[in-house]
């Protein structure tokens, strides 16, 4: 071949391959899901006793979270085996197949096609070992009890004996399991009268044996039934327009909305959960419960005979030892008995002794290094700094002085009207000059004496109120001299002043609640963002009122207060009875507050169903988004 011919040739080559871009990359995408073919034994086969399942499809599939998602009811004592494998799933189950039984296996959306994912929706697999196929079911959704949080992946079964005791004696005898609404759908029941209960199973036991396991239990009985009823069914023409909608005739399976509130009984068994020696100088004591004294504590390496200075919470379960000797707290090891009540096996108190040892993070000897180190570090800049002086005589230089660590006071200048103005320290005190303390009220920048006193806070050892005729929009000065305030220690605090001004009345909102329903007992809680509360209020005749709140975007719950402690309790489940969890509720929309508005919300309807109640900006259980199919062969014809 000449030069010629082969240039040509080449070219040629070079444009039959440029015309060959715009041809289809290996057809169109598939958007279609598996097909369900056929299987071993057949679907919905009577009298079938086979241990191994074996399910045919049309295309290559895959399982998504297999054990997290496909539910075998009749529930399994032994896991059993689910494997994909081309275009087969084998199910094989290893507990002992029961006499005239419906069994179903609800695979959800576990089943997708191998190469685009797209999910068998709703796909159930139902066989009998007896002569009938049980058709019934119920439905609902499983919410935290406090919070009405959506409960994902938690087990709803029921019991057909109506004992109590089956809960805690007997595997359920049909399951169903929670998706990320907390929704649950529970087939294959049979005609009957039925307990219902939710289940965060610890041990995979399908039955309440563990005190720690959260659980649901409904009061009522629950008969299935079915009825007839009428549905809308979409034809889409594409993912963007609707062809037709059709109303089609369909068995409506009931109760289909049934509402279960877990909790957590109360642990009646008290020990120590944790030890924590963060510095030298303290170490803090965490109980599983509240106790009703201190523990006594004994020294096993010291004596522990006032050794402390003791803060603690309100219950008595987190307790921070300060230790005044530093002979003591300069140990790097210190072990303690510690004994306090506790239940036997009969639930029968009795004092129990733990021993324990605890250790610093740093040793004294790093303690003591480091803090060589930094004295050097700084003696050093000192002397450098100290040259640069005009004055400076190297044959007689200046000493190196450090600093005497000073006792920190901690406030806040701005305070809110319905708050007190506060001292606190990070230590506890030992000796307080009260004469030393200066609070004037400043009108026209002139300081004014004003009365005042001084009062350790009831809830924090080191935490001081200042009590004064606080007023809204005035301006305030408190000079506290230098050694006021002396630590336990015996570092003192240095000079400290400060302006305080207490904001305006016109900076805040008042929230009026009308809430039918509630009479006395109720105690409403405004939220923040985080579904913490901020305030609460007690209702009186169905009425309460919130004054002083700052302006923002707030949350509302409330809880019935059935026995008016001021607090919410949880349920229970044990020998002595039941009792269900106080009632909590929640405004179902954001409040957005403006400062001098006067707000009343006469709308607060706490007969809504629980489900809808929570907003979803605060609940935290989020649901999956329902995967949008794109059209995908239509985007690409305008590529």
């Amino acid at each position: 071949m000449s030069i010629r011919n082969s240039i040509i040739y080449i070219f040629l080559l070079f444009i039959a391959a440029c015309a060959s871009i715009g041809t289809p990359d290996g057809g169109p995408y598939d958007e279609t899901p598996p097909v369900f073919l056929m299987s071993t034994p057949a679907a919905n086969a009577l009298n079938a006793n086979e241990q191994k399942i074996t399910l045919e499809f049309d295309e290559f599939i895959r399982l998504q979270n297999a054990y997290e998602k496909i539910v075998v009811s009749p529930p399994q004592l032994q896991q059993p085996e689910i494997k994909a494998n081309g275009k087969r799933i084998t199910v094989e189950l290893f507990d002992t197949l029961k006499p005239a039984t419906t069994y179903t296996i609800d695979f959800n959306d576990a089943i997708v096609d191998n190469n685009e994912g797209n999910p068998l929706e709703a796909f159930s697999f139902v066989f009998s070992t007896g002569d009938a196929i049980d058709t019934l079911g119920i439905s609902g959704t499983v919410l935290e009890a406090s919070n009405l949080e959506p409960l994902k992946g938690a087990l709803v079964g029921v019991h057909s004996d109506l004992s109590d005791s089956a809960f805690c004696k007997k595997p359920f005898e049909r399951v169903s399991r929670t998706d990320s609404r907390g929704r649950f759908f529970m087939r294959g029941l049979a005609p009957g009268k039925y307990r219902v209960y939710a289940l965060a199973d610890a041990n995979g036991n399908y039955k309440f044996d563990q005190k720690s396991e959260k659980i649901a239990y409904l009061d009522s009985l629950v008969i299935p039934y079915a009825t007839p009823s009428w549905r809308n069914d979409t034809i889409w023409r594409d993912s963007l327009t609707i062809d037709t909608v059709k109303r089609v005739p369909y068995i409506r399976l009931r109760p289909d909305n049934i509402v279960l509130q877990t909790f957590n009984v109360p642990l009646n068994h008290q020990y120590l959960v944790k030890n924590q020696r963060d510095k030298h100088n303290r170490f803090k004591l965490f109980f599983a419960a509240p106790l009703d004294t201190l523990p006594e504590i004994k020294g096993l390496n010291f004596d522990a005979k006032d050794a402390f200075v003791i803060e603690s919470n309100a219950t008595n379960d987190t307790i921070l030892y300060w230790l005044k000797d530093s002979t003591i707290f300069n140990k790097d090891t210190l072990t303690i008995s510690v004994t306090y009540p506790a239940p036997d096996s009969l639930e029968v108190m009795h004092p129990r002794s733990d021993t324990i040892t605890m250790v610093p993070r740093k040793s004294r000897a790093r303690i003591l290094a480091e803090e060589k180190e930094q004295y050097e570090k700084n003696e050093k800049e000192f002397l450098r700094n100290a040259k640069k002086n005009k004055n400076y005589d190297k044959d007689n230089p200046p000493t190196y002085v450090p600093a005497t660590p000073k006792l920190k006071i901690n406030s806040k200048a701005t305070v809110d009207v319905n708050r007190d103005y506060l001292l606190t320290f990070d230590e506890p005190l030992s000796e307080i000059d009260t004469s030393a303390i200066h609070l004037y009220l400043m009108i026209d920048s002139v300081p004014h004496p004003i009365p005042h006193v001084l009062r350790q806070s009831e809830h924090n050892l080191r935490e001081y109120v200042i009590y004064a005729e606080w007023r809204p929009e005035q301006e305030y000065k408190i000079e506290i001299d230098s050694a006021a305030f002396t630590g336990l220690y015996g570092y003192k605090s240095d000079n400290f002043n400060q302006d305080i001004k207490f904001r305006s009345l016109d900076e805040y909102a008042v929230l009026r609640l009308n809430i039918p329903g509630t009479g006395n007992n109720a105690i409403v809680q405004l939220l923040g963002k985080n579904d913490l509360p901020l305030a609460e209020a007690k209702t009186e005749k169905n009425r309460c009122t919130f004054y002083f709140i700052p302006p923002g975007k707030y949350y509302m719950r409330l809880f019935i207060d059935k026995n008016g402690n001021g607090k919410w309790d949880t349920g229970n489940y044990s020998d002595n009875g039941k009792q269900q969890p106080e009632e909590v509720y929640y405004y179902p929309r954001m409040l957005d507050l403006r400062a001098m508005f006067e707000y009343d919300q006469d709308d607060w309807n706490i007969k809504t169903p629980l489900q809808q109640q929570k907003p979803l900006e605060i609940t935290k259980q989020k649901p999956q988004k329902e995967r949008v199919k794109r059209n995908r062969n239509a985007e690409r014809k305008f590529k």
